[in-house]
């Protein structure tokens, strides 16, 4: 086995050493040919490249004699181009030269025939010539010609000269029976008047030889403040079109045939000098006087709308207006905005008027009456209530209704100029039903603001008024309670009638209601605090109610009461059948109220009160006693105030204290303690115990009784 491995081993070496040496010997032979090639190639080389360098050096010499002739030729291109720029800034200049030579010698020319020529046309043709000559030298920044200044000044000369004479011309042809006066003499003595008054009207006369005569009537019976715009534009067609026929129909080619001025016509020209006033002469003096004032009228003024257009149409036929110039029609069909603005603005004024004018006279307000509502169309099908949900609100009615007289304004008296502004109010709402959105929407709107302006302008305006006089305090109170009471409803009746999105509960009025609540209660409570502060101070005259045995004393005492008395029995009857029973017993209760109270802490304070004081002081607050109730006449039916006199209690907190009062100082000690009655009678519960004791120590002297008595007040 040993044997066999030794012998394989031997064999594969013997093959790899024979197999390396041929290797070598294949890769020795390929040496050889490699180098045997290199240099094969490198004589080539060798042998090719003398003959490429001396072609190459031949032509970089035929180059370089190229580029030399190129030089020499460009050279000689500079030169010449040069010399053709010089020539051209020479002819250049030498064309202007002849140029300006030109224009001055036409000017010569323009100079010399201007002064000779008189006649119009003529003379109008050489200015306008003259005056483009004049131009073009001016366009020469280097010219400084002293003939340019002299041509300049002969030539606004001649123009003033021409303007003259043509005013002469002018003259003439067209004479004006009026002052003499300068400007406008058309648009302000004819065109302007035959708009703004409707007595005036045009004659025209045409006389043979002598031209044509147009005149200015006046109609003396014509009752009318304002023109109709048919007849307005009837007018004044007639005075454009006698002017186009006889004088403005010409284009100013036919008077200048020779001068490039356009082929305007003289009535164009003529219409933009005047058409901008005029235009607005005829919307603010005739049409804004034709906008409706009654939604019901809107419909007809489409007749206005197209007399408009045909009066503009005939204005461009003749070329006094322009093809889109349309400012009075565009004002005429925008009727729906004019109208809503027109009328928001009279509403407004009438408005204003009504509040500031006189609040004294009244109508009456009951119970029944209501407002004049309009009829207003069905609210469409889908705001109907069905049938099913009508019988499901009959089943869930409540057993328990309110009273007829829920929800109604008692009886009192209002200014009439605000019944006549709910009315005003009423009618702007009915004109806002079946309008346009924006129109609906501005006049709702207005509405709110005349409430607005009723809460701001009437305390102002009547300020001193409503302090001074009582009376119109006392309306003022009722004119706000009534605008608040309806106020309530105004938006709900109208709301299911008006344009999105006042139909969606924008159009309302509730959110003014607590204002003008409180307006109507502060002006009254404002004139009860007046009030109040007279009765005090007529009781300060009465010093102190104290020793009232002197004659003078007890004098003025009198006379407070008197007057105190006298001031009430004046304010029932100021407000009777003006205030709501209610509001008139509580504002005479608070009154009398007041006075009793001053005249209880009077007495209350006196440390010493005689026999004949008391006598005196209980006959006093007998008269207040006897007489305070006979104040409470609310109702002008004097039987029918027996009822609210005999409530005096109700409406006057301290009444049984005043008059527990007045028996107390008329009683002795044992009739006091009986009213005590142990801190259980009718005195009790009008005075504390002190108080009961000051006044006993104040009507009785220092005895043992008294001492009795006072033990027994506690």
């Amino acid at each position: 086995m040993a044997s066999f491995v030794t012998e394989v081993l031997a064999s594969s070496g013997k093959l790899e050493k024979e197999d390396l040496s041929g290797k070598i010997s294949k890769m020795s032979r390929k040496v050889e040919d490699t180098k045997e090639e290199v240099c094969d190639m490198i004589n080539k080389r060798y042998n090719d490249f003398l003959p490429s360098l001396q072609s190459s050096e031949e032509l970089m010499l035929q180059v370089d004699a190229v580029s030399k002739e190129m030089d020499t030729l460009k050279n000689c291109i500079e030169n010449e181009v040069q010399n053709v720029h010089v020539a051209v800034a020479e002819y250049t200049k030498l064309k202007q030269q002849l140029e300006k030579n030109t224009v001055i010698i036409t000017m010569l020319g323009h100079l010399k025939e201007l002064s000779g020529h008189k006649q119009t046309t003529s003379w109008v043709i050489f200015l306008l010539k003259a005056r483009k000559s004049v131009g073009s030298l001016k366009r020469w920044k280097t010219s400084e010609l002293p003939l340019l200044s002299a041509l300049s000044s002969e030539l606004t000369v001649q123009r003033e000269n021409l303007i003259y004479h043509l005013g002469d011309e002018w003259k003439r042809l067209v004479i004006w029976k009026l002052p003499s006066t300068k400007g406008q003499v058309l648009l302000k003595n004819m065109l302007k008047p035959l708009v703004m008054y409707a007595s005036l009207s045009v004659r025209v006369t045409e006389q043979q030889g002598e031209g044509t005569t147009l005149a200015l009537q006046c109609l003396e019976e014509s009752d009318e403040e304002r023109c109709a715009p048919s007849k307005v534009y009837n007018k004044l067609l007639l005075v454009l079109k006698t002017l186009h026929s006889h004088l403005l129909g010409k284009s100013l080619v036919y008077y200048f045939p020779d001068v490039s001025i356009g082929d305007k016509k003289l009535s164009a020209i003529l219409g933009e000098l005047i058409w901008e006033e005029m235009s607005h002469t005829i919307i603010h003096e005739c049409l804004v006087h034709s906008i409706p004032t009654n939604s019901s009228q809107l419909e007809k003024y489409n007749t206005v709308i197209k007399e408009t257009e045909e009066f503009e149409k005939s204005l461009k036929e003749m070329e006094y207006l322009q093809g889109d110039s349309t400012d009075l029609l565009k004002y005429a069909r925008d009727v729906n905005c004019h109208f809503a603005s027109k009328k928001c603005k009279d509403v407004i004024v009438a408005a204003r008027k009504l509040m500031t004018s006189k609040m004294h006279n009244t109508v009456k307000i009951t119970p029944d009456s209501k407002l004049r509502l309009p009829k207003l169309p069905a609210p469409s099908s889908e705001s109907k209530v069905k049938p099913e949900s009508l019988k499901e609100e009959v089943t869930m009615e409540n057993s328990k209704q309110l009273s007829a007289w829920s929800l109604r304004l008692p009886a009192c008296r209002i200014s009439e100029s605000v019944q006549q502004l709910m009315e005003l109010a009423l009618d702007t709402l009915c004109e806002a039903v079946g309008s346009s959105t924006q129109s609906a929407l501005q006049l709702f709107f207005t509405v709110r603001n005349i409430f607005q302006l009723f809460y701001d302008v009437v305390p102002t305006y009547h300020k001193e008024n409503l302090l001074k006089f009582p009376h119109l305090a006392a309306i003022q109170h009722n004119n706000c309670m009534y605008l608040a009471h309806h106020l309530l409803t105004l938006g709900h009746h109208f709301r299911n009638h008006l344009p999105q999105p006042l139909s969606e509960g924008v159009a309302t009025f509730v959110d003014m209601v607590p204002g003008f609540r409180k307006l109507g209660a502060q002006c009254f409570l404002a004139q009860l605090n007046v009030q109040r502060a007279e009765l005090l101070e007529r009781l300060s005259t009465a010093h102190n109610f104290c020793n009232l045995d002197d004659e003078d004393n007890y004098t003025a005492a009198s006379k407070a009461v008197r007057q105190v008395i006298h001031q009430l029995k004046q304010l029932g009857t100021v407000w009777q059948d003006v205030l709501p029973v209610s509001i008139y017993c509580k504002a005479m209760g608070n009154l009398l109220n007041t006075a009793i109270t001053e005249v209880t802490a009077k007495v209350m304070m006196l440390e010493d009160i005689s026999s004949e004081d008391g006598n005196h002081l209980q006959t006093l607050c007998q008269t207040i006693i006897d007489e305070g109730p006979l104040v409470f006449i609310p109702l002008a039916e004097e039987k029918k105030n027996k009822k609210y006199q005999e409530e005096v209690p109700l409406y006057v907190k301290k009444w049984g204290t005043f008059k527990e009062l007045v028996i107390v100082l008329q009683a002795n000690l044992q009739e006091i303690v009986d009213r005590w009655a142990d801190s259980k009678g009718p005195l009790a519960l009008e005075f504390s115990s002190s108080e009961v004791k000051n006044l006993v120590r104040a009507l009785f002297q220092n005895t043992e009784r008294r001492a009795a008595a006072l033990a027994k007040i506690k």
